[in-house]
């Protein structure tokens, strides 16, 4: 392959659930059916490089339209609100040991009634790189999707 990603390339069941997206894209390229076929037959590394360059084409627009990510751990959790130019975080942490963030009820009472030893915290910086790298990399490092109410619930904690 002579084309590496710009992130990943999808793996063969993300393919196979795109594979109208991927007839669409071979033939914005000037692709035919009947050309992909014989293409896959006798360019492997051409192929290859079709499907990185869709590869990046979906990541891309999956990452352009991230809002929300969110890392747990059982003492902290990270809340991302990912704007166009920075990131905002907007955390809790706890010094308590019966704490466990990765308990969906346990977080859950944790908002209504915070327990002791509980710190919600913020801060923002600008992206370094460009912001869907960024994300990327992030989800690479385990960060969540989210839908953002966690974020938005510990945001309101501030206030």
């Amino acid at each position: 392959m002579s084309t590496k990603p710009k992130y990943r390339t999808l793996t063969t069941e993300e393919l196979h659930e795109l594979e109208k997206e991927f007839v669409d894209f071979l033939v914005v390229n000037g692709i035919t059916a009947d050309q992909w076929v014989k293409i896959k037959e006798e360019d492997k590394p051409a192929a290859e490089d079709m499907i990185v360059l869709f590869s990046d084409v979906v990541m891309e627009g999956v990452l352009r339209n991230i809002q929300h990510l969110e890392f747990r751990a059982r003492d902290d959790i990270k809340t991302f609100q990912c704007l166009s130019e920075k990131i905002v975080l907007v955390g809790i942490r706890s010094s308590n040991s019966d704490v466990n963030f990765l308990d969906d009820e346990f977080l859950k009472r944790s908002l209504q009634s915070p327990p002791k030893g509980m710190e919600v915290y913020t801060t923002y910086k600008a992206y370094k790189e460009d912001r869907e790298r960024e994300l990327f990399q992030m989800i690479q490092s385990g960060c969540q999707v989210s839908d953002g109410k966690l974020f938005k619930a510990l945001s309101m904690s501030l206030a």
